[in-house]
């Protein structure tokens, strides 16, 4: 039998692994990794709990994001029908207020035009008495004059009898 160097590198191999069975270097490993296994299970978990979590919150935020929207739109919809019905209070308070300032206008204009006639029918009285007086001054003949006036006074109050009818 011839001992080479492969037998004693088989020879040292065997002693190494002997001593790393001694020494439970491959039960510390197992151990080692047996507990980064345990480390990373919890973590897993960890992670599935917080991704159900997650979900969660979200679902619950999705149905708040919902909840505002329709109280969004519903306060929209009142805001919508309150400025509706203020158009429609103040159309009608400004058609009333206009209704008001036009009657009063024709109420305004009606009584100038009333003012006008009688200041028309004052001033052509004041004329014609005036005119008859005068006449009665220059005038020679008495009983022409008194004709006259009479008939001129008669005139006038049948005109303001037949103007203030109409």
């Amino acid at each position: 039998m011839i001992i080479d160097a492969t037998f004693w590198v088989a020879i040292s191999f065997f002693i190494f692994v002997g001593v790393l069975i001694y020494l439970k270097i491959p039960q510390k490993v197992n151990n080692s990794l047996s507990h980064q296994i345990d480390e990373i299970k919890k973590e897993l978990n960890e992670a599935e709990k917080l991704k159900v979590e997650a979900k969660n919150l979200l679902s619950s935020y999705e149905n708040k994001i919902d909840k505002s929207k329709k109280e969004t739109q519903q306060i929209i919809t009142l805001a919508k029908k309150e400025v509706e019905k203020n158009i429609i209070d103040k159309t009608k308070k400004f058609d009333f207020f206009m209704e008001n300032k036009k009657r009063n206008t024709e109420q305004k204009i009606t009584q100038m035009k009333e003012n006008a006639l009688k200041d028309i029918k004052n001033i052509s009285i004041k004329i014609s008495i005036e005119t008859v007086e005068e006449l009665i001054k220059n005038s020679v003949e008495k009983d022409k004059l008194e004709k006259f006036y009479t008939k001129s006074f008669e005139q006038a109050k049948s005109t303001l009898k037949s103007s203030s009818k109409a």
